[in-house]
């Protein structure tokens, strides 16, 4: 791991009753150069065109997509997230959510706080995750 990640603790044995797989831990210490992302949906970066209305788990997959690419452009990659936020405006989707952000995420371990939210800035988003990277000091 780039970074120490304190109390590590996958979904699966902290939630049993639910079908998550998600590794997560309670803080991380980095140390590094800082990358803040705004919130990421389902939306094509070039055009603005919304994507996947109506399935949580796409609108996931397309808004994890965006997090990858934002973090290599600015010289980063997805070991390198230290925390996430996930806003979601049903919490029926939160297994979909978690599950699809689970499979991006597996070994990384960051801080992860979920919210569920009357709405977002558009009406056909149901998934928005904010993200929080250190590129490591080179040592």
């Amino acid at each position: 791991m780039t970074h120490k990640r304190i109390r590590p603790f996958n979904t699966k044995q902290t939630y049993p009753e639910q079908k998550l797989d998600n590794d997560l831990s309670q803080g991380v210490v980095a140390r590094g150069t800082m990358v803040f992302l705004r919130g990421q949906v389902a939306q094509d970066l070039d055009t603005r065109a919304s994507l996947h209305v109506g399935d949580a788990g796409l609108q996931t997959r397309k808004t994890m997509e965006n997090i990858k690419l934002l973090l290599e452009e600015a010289g980063s990659e997805l070991s390198h997230i230290c925390r996430i936020v996930v806003y979601l405006t049903d919490i029926r989707y939160r297994e979909a959510v978690y599950r699809e952000m689970g499979v991006w995420l597996k070994g990384v371990f960051p801080c992860s706080t979920g919210l569920v939210v009357p709405a977002l800035a558009r009406p056909e988003w149901v998934v928005e995750i904010e993200v929080t990277a250190v590129i490591p000091d080179k040592a």
